[in-house]
Formats: structure tokens, sequence, C-alpha cells
């Protein structure tokens, strides 16, 4: 059997190629939209990909098992959970499928995989046990656990809640995720852990940044399965803290059930003169996401567009800051362009209408282009005018961190959802944005600049703020 784990650092998730060298054919798990880096990996390891299987109806990113399907494969996918939790776009279909119980078995050449429902994070969810047939052995060597188990975490059960606005939803889901738990426990303490995510996910709150694990492992270490003493402790713990999903979450839940357009290949964008660019500037319709680092944005950026610096966070900023119905075009060099456009249609952001490269945005503006400006503070500046009543403090960071520690004063709304939040944000004063380390509240400066806020970013750490004596006393 050969196995390989295909990691997405920007969204921190895991697809694996599981193959047989013996008959020559593949299956990916969890694939991404893109399928075409899949294939080309089978490939160098003289592999036919002939299948395709998903876990769960994902939350964080567009399935790849529409594409696959539409290129022939067998695409394998949970029958269980609810009628509102079904694969609407494969039932009845032309599509070569196999919908899957608890229980249920195939095969992809010797190698055997059985589906074991797994529901709390969704109510479909499946998690497969994966035997090698083809070496004679008789029990299983992994499990590929999907979003039910991580490395030290488990899948969040309030995202049906939280993110696809199913109201009563989270505290049902902690307890089918407890009762869940206990058959995770029944497991072989030897077999193989293989998580969808790793850290930086928001499927969960605390996943470890270590690719694979084992049952075994998990049931000594796992904060959230050790939490498992009692139900109720359990629901508690799992619930606490956390993080706001991003905003395009809910739209990847309804996509991946009711299916995703199909692309048939990674869009191409046309490249934009200055003229085309110059015309986009302070254009609502339109959303221009610049890719550069925020102190070069800050010094001069085009009227309206968005700081989505091409890091880890790109997939989350432009997922919460653009609405999918919205055109986008580009700010990126011209080496990174493929990765900016993968990384968009990965979260059902397929509008890509054109790019052009830092070099024309400086051509713009030696041919008189109008360039904004955002103004750059640090903490003991925003103490200053705060105590002086100059401006309104926001505070961008998730409400776990806030409720640890604020600014006095200090309003909160998470990164992630400033943009369904945004009429929230009063316009009398000018508005200090701040997180913990500058990178959130570059982007969210960015966002309410373009919504006609007078904005100004706090590139500062927090734990660099101290509360004036003055201040500190008088309260």
């Amino acid at each position: 059997m050969l196995v390989r784990q295909i990691f997405d650092p920007k969204l921190a998730q895991y697809a694996y190629l599981v193959g047989c060298p013996a008959t020559g054919e593949a299956i990916i798990i969890d694939p991404e939209r893109d399928v075409d880096q899949y294939f080309e990996l089978a490939a160098k390891k003289d592999l036919k990909l002939v299948a395709a299987v998903d876990t769960h109806i994902h939350a964080d990113y567009i399935s790849g098992m529409r594409e696959l399907a539409e290129r022939g494969l067998t695409v394998y996918a949970s029958d269980e959970g609810d009628a509102d939790w079904k694969y609407e776009w494969l039932v009845d279909s032309d599509y070569d499928y196999v919908l899957l119980n608890d229980g249920d078995t195939f095969m992809v050449g010797n190698i055997e995989f059985e589906s074991i429902h797994t529901p709390g994070h969704t109510p479909e969810h499946m998690s497969y046990l994966i035997y090698d047939r083809g070496s004679g052995a008789e029990e299983p060597i992994a499990i590929a656990t999907g979003d039910f188990v991580f490395v030290g975490d488990l899948g969040r059960p309030d995202l049906l809640e939280s993110a696809a606005g199913q109201v009563g939803a989270m505290e049902p889901s902690a307890r089918t995720l407890y009762e869940t738990v206990q058959r995770f426990k029944d497991l072989p303490e030897y077999v193989q852990v293989w998580p969808a995510h790793g850290a930086g996910s928001a499927c969960g709150k605390a996943l470890g940044d270590v690719p694979l694990s084992t049952v075994g492992y998990e049931l000594r270490n796992n904060a959230s399965i050790l939490a498992a003493s009692s139900e109720q402790n359990f629901v508690d713990f799992i619930l606490e803290g956390q993080p706001e999903p991003p905003m395009y979450f809910a739209r990847m839940k309804r996509d991946n059930k009711i299916g995703p357009p199909v692309l048939g290949g990674v869009p191409q964008p046309t490249r934009l003169g200055v003229d085309e660019l110059g015309a986009l500037a302070n254009d609502m319709d339109v959303a221009v996401l610049d890719t550069r680092e925020r102190d070069l944005f800050f010094e001069g950026h085009l009227p309206g567009s968005i700081l989505t610096e091409l890091d880890y966070q790109f997939n989350t900023i432009a997922g919460s800051y653009v609405d999918e119905d919205t055109p986008m075009v580009l700010i990126v060099e011209d080496n990174r362009l493929d990765e900016a456009v993968r990384d968009l249609i990965r979260i059902g952001l397929d509008d890509i209408q054109g790019y052009a490269t830092p070099d024309t945005l400086a051509a713009y503006a030696e041919q008189g282009g109008e360039l904004a400006t955002t103004e750059v503070i640090d903490m003991k500046e925003l103490e200053r005018r705060r105590i002086a009543g100059e401006a309104h403090v926001l505070d961008v960071r998730g409400k776990s961190e806030y409720d640890v520690r604020h600014i006095p004063g200090a309003q909160n709304v998470a990164h992630t959802r400033l943009y369904l939040r945004r009429n929230e944000v009063p316009k009398d004063k000018p508005v200090m944005v701040h997180c913990n380390s500058g990178g959130r509240s570059a982007a969210a400066a960015s966002l309410l600049e373009r919504y006609g806020y007078d904005v100004v970013d706090v590139d500062d750490l927090f734990g660099s703020y101290k509360e004036t004596e003055a201040a500190t006393a008088t309260a």
C-alpha cells in the first residue's frame, strides 16, 4: 500500500492519496477542488486515480468530489444523517457513485475501506477504517477521521448553528459527538489516525501541528477526548472557546450539499493594464484584492481595495470579506498568480476577472493615478487618543481572546465576522483597529476603509498595551 498526505497550508487541510501498487489503482480522500494536483501525484507514483471519497459535507472548502465525478471516477459519500444533510448533487445523478452507510465496505485494488458513522461535527460524518488486504493483514492500519478526530482536538460540533444557521443544533450535536467518542475508544490503540486538518484550521479550537497520530496517543493526550469523563463535562468543554467561523463557511456547506459549479480546470485571469486598473478605483461592484505586504499597502493602494496578504490568512480574509456574487481583480506578482487563483476557487470564489501586478499599480501612480494611504500607529498612541476621546477602539480578535483581556471601552467584532457586522461600527469618530499582532487588524482596517470609515491601523503587539495610570486611577 502507498499513502501520501497532501497538505494545503492555508486551509490547514489534509487529503490522502491511497494506492495499491499491485493493481496500479488509487483513491483520494477529502480532495480539494483543483484536482489536477492529485492526478499529477498519482502519475508520479505509477498509479491511476480511479476513485474519491469524502468524509463529510465540508464547511471550510469546496470539495473536489464533483470535479472528479465529472472525470469519470467512482465517488463514495455518506448516506447517513438526516434528510437535510445529504449529497443532493449525487442522488439520482448520472455520475458513477456509491452512497455509504455505517459498516459498508468497498475496495480499491487490494485496499479495503470500512465506513464508520461518526456524527457530531456533522450528522452525516463518516470515518474510514483502512485495511491493507494485499499484505494479508486482518487488522486495520489506519482510520481516516476527517473532521472527527484531529491531533489533540475534535471537530467542533457548533458549526451547524454558528455557521449554517440551524438554531438549537449546537448542544444536541455536542451530545452526539460525545457518544461517537465512546465508539472511538473501542478501536485498537495501534491504529493510525489520519485527520483532515491540522493547526490553523477553524474546524476546531486547539489542533496540533502534527500530521498524524494513533488512537492510543489521542486517548491519552487529546484534551477534548479526556474531557469526556461525563457527558455534561464534555459538552461544556467542547463548546467553550470555539472561534467565530469565517463568513464563507455557511456557503461552503450549502455548495457542497447541492453541488458546486464544475470548473473543469483552474481559471486563467487576464492581465490588466494601467488604464483598466485605474478604472477600478472606488468601484464597489468589484473587489480588488491586494496581495502585497501590509506596509506597502498602507503606503499606497488603489482606493477601495482590500488587503489580502498572500499568506496563511489569505483564504480566510478573502472568504470573509468578499460576497460570493462580487467579481474580483487581483493585485499579485505573476509568479504567485496561480497560487492565489487556486486559493480562491478552493473556497468557491470563482469570478476572477483579471489581475494586475504591483509594477502595474506603481505605473498607475507614476502616471498620476490616485492612491489611498492608511495611517498606522502603535499601542502607546492608541492609548493617548483613547484617553483624549479622539477615536473609537475596535478589537478584531476572537471573543475568547477579548474576554481574557481587552482595552477599556473597546468594541469587539471578530475579523471573520466584520463584513457581516460592519454597520455596528460607529462612524462618528476615527476607528482605531487592533488585534494581537497586526495581521488581522490590517485586513479589517482595509475593509472598513472600503466602506467609508476613517480608519487608523494599530500595527503593534497587543502585549505592548498599557493602560495609562491616570485612566486606571479614575476607573
